[in-house]
């Protein structure tokens, strides 16, 4: 790996979290109609008939699009009221999954090669039900065998830690949930309008998002030395939280795990102790009284509290011992804002630790067997 294909950055994974703001810009150019009028998913085919025979649907995947995957359970039940189930790629393949005709599959792969996901996307062809793809690379097994597909514009991808990859999985999910709301009437044309004009500024925020760079080195510094994390959120904020738990354990070798801040009390919550890090996502203005009370049990029991809240959140503020802020946006898109203060924790996390951090010890950029 020549040194200018990292364009002066000393690793790649640094390169692709930075690239994620022009990331975004690529993913939404095209899809959405100048004006926000409305969104264009090239590639989808699903007519307003084929979505009203879909009773369910279905999202499979692997590792970090696994994650984007309950994002869009999330998304897709709130917003369009469809019932959305996520799978785990290895454990769905090897089952009798109770999919049909009237089943909408949707498998998510960066490579479009896991071997996990294809077989997945065979055994639900295979029952009938229809299959749509979310991949990276144009030409790959996944999207030629799915019904529908549709390409996220992350452009290649050198780390083995996913970061650019999952921000576009995030942002194709956010375009296929308010679509599919709109026209199943869960949201009117007003709040879709307002959504639309949200997500166009996605990009700039998240460039703003890039700031926080050196505070992340800083905090990455003084944990250096931590043999555990604990990474607590509700809702879109849990899917997110496993998220970033995963990239620390991916480059840092350091035990981490996730959980439901409401889950947290019923046994997990025996683990924290004095001076325990623990990285709070409190980015859902619904849950955010909830939230609270989680920050103030961990405090109470001697955590050092890492926060996420949205601007203007004055009450996180006074009770996190450090706290970053992302714009104040609608809760649904958060995560594509939040994650990138994660990776870049981990990032730095791992550069503390002297990790290789492209190359994490046995891992491969996309698993075919």
């Amino acid at each position: 790996m020549c040194e200018i294909e990292k364009s002066g950055y000393p690793h790649y994974m640094l390169k692709e979290i930075y690239e994620q703001p022009e990331v975004i810009k690529r993913t939404l150019k095209e899809r959405l109609i100048p004006g926000s009028e409305g969104i264009v998913l090239d590639g989808i085919g699903l007519t307003q008939r084929e979505l009203d025979g879909v009773h369910r649907m279905v999202i499979v995947a692997c590792g970090t699009s696994y994650h984007a995957g309950l994002a869009g359970k999330y998304l897709i039940e709130s917003l369009a009221g469809i019932p959305v189930e996520v799978e785990i790629a290895s454990e769905f393949r090897y089952r009798s999954p109770a999919v049909d005709k009237n089943s909408l599959v949707i498998v998510i792969s960066q490579s479009g090669e896991t071997a996990d996901t294809l077989d997945a996307l065979r055994t639900a062809k295979g029952k009938g039900a229809r299959v749509l793809a979310i991949t990276n690379v144009v030409g790959s097994t996944i999207p030629r065998e799915a019904d529908y597909s549709i390409y996220t514009c992350a452009g290649p991808e050198v780390s083995v830690a996913s970061t650019k990859a999952y921000t576009s999985q995030l942002i194709v999910i956010y375009l296929i949930a308010l679509q599919l709301a709109y026209i199943k009437g869960g949201i009117g044309r007003e709040v879709y309008r307002q959504m639309l004009e949200a997500v166009n500024r996605l990009p700039e925020q998240a460039q703003k998002m890039l700031d926080c760079s050196q505070s992340m080195k800083e905090l990455a510094g003084k944990h250096k030395d931590i043999e555990k994390i604990v990474y607590l959120g509700r809702g879109l904020d849990y899917a997110l939280a496993l998220e970033g738990s995963l990239k620390f354990k991916e480059t840092c070798y350091i035990h981490s795990a996730a959980y439901p801040g409401g889950e947290f009390r019923h046994g997990p919550i025996a683990l924290v102790e004095e001076g325990l890090l623990v990285v709070l996502l409190a980015t859902q203005d619904a849950l955010i009284d909830k939230t609270l009370a989680n920050l103030k049990e961990v405090k109470d029991r001697g955590a050092y509290v890492v926060a996420l809240a949205k601007e203007g959140d004055g009450e996180v503020g006074k009770l996190a011992d450090r706290v970053v802020y992302i714009p104040d946006i609608f809760d649904e898109f958060t995560s594509a804002l939040a994650v990138i203060p994660l990776q870049l924790f981990a990032y730095y996390s791992a550069v503390a630790r002297g990790r290789n951090v492209d190359r994490p010890r046995s891992l491969v950029k996309s698993v075919t067997d």
